[in-house]
């Protein structure tokens, strides 16, 4: 490790934050060799720094693939909740809020800030999110919901793949007034008008409605079109069968390949 790395900003605040708080974000290795040995793929800056510091040893996270080389866009980041008990458990053991900033290099006041990340929250609604990458500012907007309605926006949020504080806003608006914290106060949102809301209340109840209808029967129509194309599969496959069908009926028999190609792509899922 030269001289110009560990002298670098980003250095000093993996070593400072493995010295004060301990090792956040694990190392990525690969699996062991014949010898026993592992090839470390991820957290060069962070062995150093636990080397430096004395450690024997360090949490690891081993590869189950071989690509080496690209591993390092896979190492899922620290998550904002993962950040928030992390941040917590620093500041329970004395460990002044500017050092912790200094070693997540952000601002000292969003320290305490992100240390009541989730007060508020109900507990399935963090344990949908705790392993997500949540925008901070989502947990304010859940934070004007009751429990359930906390609970049904994360599992949105999770059935979408998106995390971000202007589609929980979204949400908010679409949020019937009886289903809010705080239900007495008129609700707003930014760039939002009141008759706007008052139509994405009833879309979203309806679409609600609807994703319940298709959440009941999915499991049974998942099984009626699997095995409805494996009959058809092992149909067209018949070459007497495949020959008359596309002779009097082409178009019935591209319909065959679009149930069969279905079927398969839903089981692949």
């Amino acid at each position: 490790m030269t001289a110009r790395i560990t002298g670098s900003r980003k250095y000093a605040r993996i070593a400072t934050s493995i010295k004060k708080i301990g090792v956040i974000e694990p190392l990525a290795v690969t699996k062991a060799d014949s010898s026993g040995r592992h090839l470390l793929l991820d957290g060069h800056l962070r062995l150093h720094a636990i080397m430096e510091e004395g450690k024997a040893t360090a949490p690891c996270i081993i590869a189950d693939d071989d690509e080496a080389f690209t591993y390092n866009k896979r190492v899922n980041r620290l998550a904002t909740v993962q950040e928030h008990y992390m941040i917590q458990r620093a500041l329970d053991r004395g460990v002044p809020a500017s050092m912790i900033a200094a070693a997540l290099g952000i601002d000292a006041k969003l320290v305490q800030r992100r240390s009541k990340l989730l007060d508020g929250i109900a507990p399935e609604a963090v344990d949908i999110l705790k392993d997500r990458p949540v925008n901070p500012q989502v947990f304010d907007t859940l934070r004007r919901m009751k429990p359930e309605r906390q609970f049904a926006t994360a599992e949105l949020m999770a059935s979408m793949n998106n995390f971000t504080a202007t589609y929980a806003k979204a949400i908010l608006a679409a949020t019937r007034q009886e289903d809010l914290a705080r239900p007495e106060r008129p609700k707003r949102v930014k760039g939002v008008t009141p008759e706007q809301m008052a139509r994405m209340e009833r879309e979203l109840e309806s679409l609600n409605k609807d994703f319940r209808a298709v959440e009941a029967t999915f499991g049974d129509d998942v099984l009626h079109l699997v095995l409805a194309s494996r009959y058809v599969e092992r149909l067209i496959a018949n070459d007497a069968i495949s020959a008359y069908v596309q002779d009097k009926h082409p178009e019935i028999l591209a319909e065959f390949h679009n149930i069969v190609a279905a079927g398969t792509l839903d089981a692949a899922t």
